[in-house]
């Protein structure tokens, strides 16, 4: 997918900004590829600038840097196999994040710590980005053995709220593989909460050879 090149003039505008910040505290540093990805989200320096400010106090506020695999809520969703990271990349080289929606059930689920761990597969997923060759992550929503209960409208919008706002342009593609037709109405729900822009990352996969196309198929899991 094209990626949209920011304008220079903004570019060295935020970075100004944001030096005088970092300097004042390191912590609040974030790089270039970083900069130009909320630019490229908020669209102005000044709309980026704020963003990354609410971001950064989001991260400390919600203690992001100490989420790990070692963490209660972290491993119990990790050993349900709700979410993994998987090993290997697509095509493009991007980090995948794997979700079997059929170990979700809506009705039996912390809404809290399910969030809590998607934040967690984010930052997992973006450590892992070579940024110099692509920065932006594949999510991969596997529906076989779909069923109503396991869809979670809730936990959609938190994830999306979180692409949106403190991950922005971080998704480069969502795959949507064994859709069964029943998931076509949930969809037409999800579809408007997105903008355009996201909502034409999100593709539905629905033949072994289509998925060769973004993917090797052996890199997904085979014990779900």
């Amino acid at each position: 997918m094209l990626v949209v090149p920011v304008n220079e003039a903004d570019l060295k505008d935020l970075k100004g900004r944001m030096k005088l910040i970092a300097e004042a505290d390191p912590l609040q540093y974030h790089n270039e590829f970083s900069l130009k990805r909320y630019l490229r989200a908020f669209k102005t320096p000044d709309d980026a600038f704020k963003a990354i400010l609410k971001t950064n106090k989001w991260r400390k506020e919600y203690g992001v840097e100490e989420l790990n695999s070692d963490v209660d809520v972290i491993k119990k969703n990790l050993d349900a196999k709700k979410a993994r990271v998987l090993k290997h990349r697509d095509l493009h080289g991007r980090p995948v994040i794997y979700i079997p929606a059929k170990y979700h059930n809506a009705n039996d689920r912390d809404i809290n710590e399910l969030t809590k761990f998607i934040v967690y597969c984010l930052e997992d997923a973006s450590k892992r980005c070579f940024e110099e060759v692509i920065d932006n992550l594949c999510i991969i929503f596997d529906l076989r053995d779909f069923g109503l209960s396991c869809m979670d409208y809730q936990v959609l919008k938190n994830m999306i709220w979180l692409l949106c706002k403190h991950y922005p342009e971080r998704l480069g593609v969502c795959l949507i593989i064994n859709a069964p037709t029943l998931f076509a109405g949930c969809w037409s729900i999800i579809k408007g909460w997105l903008n355009e822009n996201t909502a034409s990352k999100v593709l539905f996969v629905n033949s072994e050879e289509e998925l060769c196309t973004h993917l090797i198929p052996d890199i997904l899991p085979d014990d779900v």
